[in-house]
């Protein structure tokens, strides 16, 4: 199987299993629906703009925090009970996880788009506004909660995630933000090479 082939029968695996019996559908269906949205965005772009294989790689592994989260909701991921309970703790931190793959994860897509339409030049600025994006991102998102919340009252309990923690979104946020920076830090020569990769093939 080609590299396509076996991301996609991940992808597709993953969100049968997600949506086999979910805690809450309503949930479910909040959690999965970026994922379903991306899918044919990166089909559509594949031709005309393909990324790289972290990118892609990337991608799909948010699209499984995304489904696993919404299978079980993100406060009751049965791996991080078990975390909490042998930290001593008592809540399920997989919303936090998420939140660091919310800022982790487009920080590089912002990169690949910024650098290879040359929107700012590599660097200290660059780097950034990555943050800064990633930053509104996580942003845009809490309000997205926030809407959803208004609109739907009790049953989006299970998607805001808060768990009775009152600086919940704030913390989203800063996790957002400590995965955009991490990102960067981790990933950026990787990406380089890639990027190079890319662009010689293109030629």
């Amino acid at each position: 199987m080609n590299k396509s082939t076996i991301w996609l029968t991940i992808f597709f695996a993953v969100l049968i299993w997600s949506g086999i019996e979910p805690k809450d559908n309503f949930t479910w269906f909040l959690e999965v629906v970026p994922a379903l949205i991306a899918l044919p965005v990166l089909f559509f772009t594949r031709k005309r703009f393909p990324l790289t294989s972290l990118a892609y790689g990337l991608i799909l592994i948010h699209a499984v925090i995304l489904m696993v989260g919404g299978h079980y909701t993100y406060a009751e991921v049965p791996l991080f009970d078990w975390i909490a309970q042998l930290m001593g703790g008592e809540r399920n931190n997989y919303d936090k996880l998420g939140h660091f793959a919310q800022g982790f994860i487009p920080a590089l897509l912002a990169r690949e788009v910024f650098l290879r339409l040359e929107v700012v030049k590599p660097g200290a600025w660059c780097n950034f506004l990555i943050c800064c994006f990633a930053l509104g991102f996580s942003a845009f998102y809490e309000l997205i909660e926030w809407w959803v919340a208004l609109f739907s009252g009790e049953d989006a309990e299970s998607f805001l995630g808060t768990q009775g923690y009152v600086w919940d979104t704030q913390s989203d946020m800063a996790m957002a933000l400590l995965g955009a920076v991490v990102s960067l830090i981790v990933l950026s020569r990787w990406h380089d090479r890639l990027l190079a990769s890319l662009k010689t093939s293109r030629r």
